[in-house]
């Protein structure tokens, strides 16, 4: 990619998820390279990133963005239209919303890696806007406000060259819905600071980490930990978490927003952690592997790539609390082996990820420039 002028886009910047790993290690790579992204809250990510040169949108001054950034999400489009990328031969987006929307000059090469089509607007709408959970006037606007995203989703796939998946479950929703072919390349996960304790800890807990969002379903994890007793610790913040707490029994603590060696330390010392929604990858479950702990998962989706049932976790089927709770109880008599699951986290590792993303992304490129 010599001599190549490259462009990174991203969403938006607000923390430090799947999303934003896979973003620095980009920005490893083409270390000249600005990032666009919708808006960023300064602070929010590795220093690193926070030296770059970041250019933002005009949803950047709009008021209340830090709290309310999603009720903004009709003029998701056109902000990421409006940016200009008339300079760049090369652009990698990273997309789980409208980052593949840009428009990149018609000389341009555009890469996107997909996180997700948008969620909400696809696999995910009825967990967001299903039957109950819209108010008025919200049930009359949100409808025709997602049907109207679905079709610019759709229409703005054309503007990607080449579409690269963070799992074979998000390549089959590439298929299904914008009718293009999509390769995989795992996400990265820190391997060299998620490692297994020093020594054995008691393991006292399950475990969840991720945001509370609908589609996650932690309501079937905290439901599950009701019905048995067992101790959960809930990591993370977000929309669900008050309806959660109101269902939220006494074994069941939310610790909100973990980062660094307290996080690290949870995973080390928890029985398993919990992935009770359907994933796109589900970076968590490698993170937990890699610190020799074993991932209980819904049977779907990115997890079935990344957790090796009976050998580095277990799989249930039946999406409801007595369900969850069996598959629960099976793991608490089992023993996993810390070897196995921490071999199975290295598939994954940072160093992973960037080979094969460098080497692709400048085969892709080679092939771009010979058919010019």
């Amino acid at each position: 990619m010599k001599n190549a002028r490259v462009a990174l886009v991203h969403d938006w910047l607000t923390g430090r998820r799947g999303g934003e790993k896979v973003l620095e290690v980009l920005a490893e790579i083409f270390p000249e390279a600005p990032i666009y992204t919708l808006f960023h809250f300064p602070g929010s990510q590795i220093p690193d990133l926070e030296k770059r040169t970041i250019r933002t949108s005009f949803l950047q001054r709009m008021p209340f963005l830090r709290k309310r950034y999603r009720y903004y999400l009709p003029l998701f489009p056109l902000a990421a239209e409006l940016f200009d990328l008339q300079d760049f031969d090369l652009v990698v987006s990273s997309s789980h919303c409208t980052a593949k929307g840009i428009i990149p000059k018609p000389e341009a090469l555009h890469v996107s890696y997909i996180h997700s089509p948008v969620r909400y607007a696809w696999n995910q709408y009825f967990a967001y806007f299903g039957p109950g959970r819209l108010g008025f006037p919200a049930k009359y606007i949100v409808p025709p406000v997602i049907h109207r995203l679905r079709n610019w989703d759709v229409a703005s796939s054309a503007r990607v060259d080449r579409f690269i998946a963070n799992s074979r479950a998000v390549a089959g929703r590439i298929e299904k819905y914008y009718r293009r072919p999509a390769e995989v390349i795992h996400p990265p996960v820190d391997t060299e600071f998620f490692v297994p304790p020093a020594a054995m800890p008691e393991r006292k807990y399950f475990l969840v980490v991720t945001a509370l969002v609908p589609y996650k379903r932690i309501d079937l994890a905290v439901a599950a930990c009701n019905l048995r007793g067992y101790p959960l610790k809930v990591v993370g913040d977000g929309p669900e978490m008050r309806a959660l707490r109101a269902t939220a029994g006494p074994s069941v603590e939310f610790l909100g927003s973990v980062e660094g060696a307290e996080l690290r330390r949870l995973f080390q010392e928890a029985i398993a952690l919990l992935m009770p929604g359907e994933e796109d990858f589900g970076i968590g479950a490698v993170e937990a592997q890699a610190c020799g702990t074993p991932v209980v998962a819904l049977g779907r989706g990115g997890v079935l790539e990344t957790v090796r049932p009976g050998e580095t976790g277990l799989y249930f089927q039946e999406s409801t609390p007595t369900g969850l709770a069996a598959v629960l109880d099976k793991c608490r008599g089992l023993t996993f082996n810390k070897a196995s699951l921490r071999a199975q986290a290295l598939a994954f590792s940072r160093d992973v990820f960037r080979t094969k993303m460098e080497t692709r992304l400048a085969a892709l490129w080679r092939e771009f420039k010979d058919s010019k």
